[in-house]
């Protein structure tokens, strides 16, 4: 899991609408493709998944105060895919702080 600290506040709702807004046109900005990432808001998280190319939800997002809990799909960690969400997801977040920044509290 990979926690990061936003130094503001976001609630759940705010996250899935961004995610939704956002990240599929980034990717296609940045990876030249079309594939569409279904962004679903399950309770208190956000998953993000490719049905038609991996199995499970490749990320899961939850707030736990400032603090951003992120769980990765183990199977596809050096996905190309994967980690350009991720670097997708790090700037969103990193744009969430603002001035504040973000922090790495834990990965692994």
């Amino acid at each position: 899991m990979k926690i990061i600290t936003l130094h503001t506040d976001t609630d759940i709702n705010q996250l899935y609408l961004l995610l939704h807004e956002k990240l599929n046109p980034l990717f296609h900005k940045q990876r030249q493709s079309e594939l569409n990432f279904t962004i679903e808001r399950k309770g208190e998280s956000v998953e993000i998944s490719l049905p038609s190319v991996y199995e499970g939800v490749l990320f899961s997002i939850a707030i736990n105060g400032h603090e951003l809990w992120i769980t990765r799909n183990e199977h596809y960690v050096d996905d190309v895919n994967s980690l350009t969400v991720e670097s997708i997801l790090n700037d969103l977040f990193s744009n969430i702080a603002g001035d504040l920044g973000t922090d790495l509290v834990q990965e692994g």
